[in-house]
């Protein structure tokens, strides 16, 4: 990981600065690129959050082989992972690699290690129809996102992701704002329910929407028929001073956690945090920033030696805390 780090920071110069702690703290306010809107209060917030969360270490037990894997959404995963959808290579990350091998990458290597990847949109047109074409070579194992755009764009882009094979589609609504987006002259906008309603029951897949931050939106989710929801605040880039997603967490996990599939982002950097979302009532995780870092620096074998890593250190925390499988991970591991 650290040649790849190493080859990330190169390619991705003036864009990431790829810090040990990827915190916000040097990149605040740098969007178009890596950094959070404004202060960069909600990236920091969700570091913050995630790291104020203690463990109680627990080795008077008998665990020493726990299970990571786990099923989500009907997909069975080698351990309760997904790459957040993330594109805009050469806005964000300084363009070192193209749009179309950055996505490949994150789909081919997830899928090689046993998780799913996630694809986003946006402008220009490369954004979206890279993703599309990465999750179709995949054989549809991947999960394309949308942004919630005027209706007519929307349900073209729909199409497009059904046409991929894939089973599972995602609106990250949290990007209704999206400054880069409307530095574009396309701006994108919040859905009703009844929006979100007639999205899901126009098509046989099922249905993520991430961006959730309340109790009342998550509400609004379930009504709407959602199957998932992430809970998250787009990284931090679309609004200044928003609580850290470990925050909000556990009162919308304890509102709908028993009727859908509740998954978050925000700041998760190793296996560790991945344990501490589950404690917190999230069913996986999402990770954002440093898979963007592991396909810059290293394409595929980036993003699999990430994922390795995570693994690995996901199973070191478990056993350090006596928890023997992650779909039954106990509050109680926290202090």
């Amino acid at each position: 990981m650290q040649e790849i780090r190493k080859s990330a920071k190169e390619k991705m110069k003036g864009y990431c600065r790829v810090c040990p702690i990827c915190n916000g703290k040097a990149c605040a306010g740098e969007v178009p690129g890596m950094g959070g809107l404004g202060t960069g209060s909600a990236f920091h917030a969700n570091l913050e959050a995630l790291d104020a969360v203690r463990f109680n270490m627990k080795l008077v037990h008998g665990v020493k082989n726990p299970v990571t894997e786990t099923s989500l959404l009907g997909l069975s995963l080698a351990l309760p992972l997904m790459a957040a959808p993330i594109g805009g290579v050469s806005f964000n990350m300084g363009g070192g690699v193209s749009e179309e091998d950055y996505t490949e990458a994150i789909v081919s290597g997830c899928k090689a290690r046993g998780i799913i990847g996630c694809t986003g949109d946006g402008v220009p047109e490369p954004i979206h129809a890279s993703g599309f074409s990465a999750i179709q070579k995949a054989g549809g194992y991947g999960i394309p996102f949308i942004k919630p755009w005027e209706a007519t764009e929307f349900y073209e882009k729909l199409a497009k992701a059904e046409a991929t094979g894939a089973s599972i589609f995602g609106v990250d609504i949290d990007a209704a704002g999206l400054v880069t987006l409307a530095k574009m002259g396309r701006p994108v906008t919040p859905m009703t329910v009844d929006d979100l309603a007639k999205a899901i029951g126009s098509t046989s897949m099922k249905f993520i929407l991430k961006g959730v931050m309340t109790v009342h939106d998550a509400l609004c989710a379930k009504e709407a028929g959602a199957d998932a929801i992430v809970v998250s605040n787009h990284g931090g880039r679309v609004l200044d001073s928003t609580p850290g997603t470990a925050e909000v967490l556990p009162e919308i996990a304890d509102a709908v956690g028993g009727e859908m599939t509740i998954l978050v982002d925000g700041g998760i950097r190793n296996g560790g945090d991945i344990l501490k979302m589950l404690a917190l009532g999230a069913h996986g995780v999402m990770i954002g920033r440093p898979f963007s870092i592991a396909a810059v620096g290293g394409l595929q074998q980036g993003v699999e030696s990430y994922i390795e890593m995570l693994h690995t250190q996901l199973i070191q925390a478990m056993v350090l805390t006596g928890t023997e499988n992650v779909n039954r991970v106990e509050s109680t591991i926290l202090r």
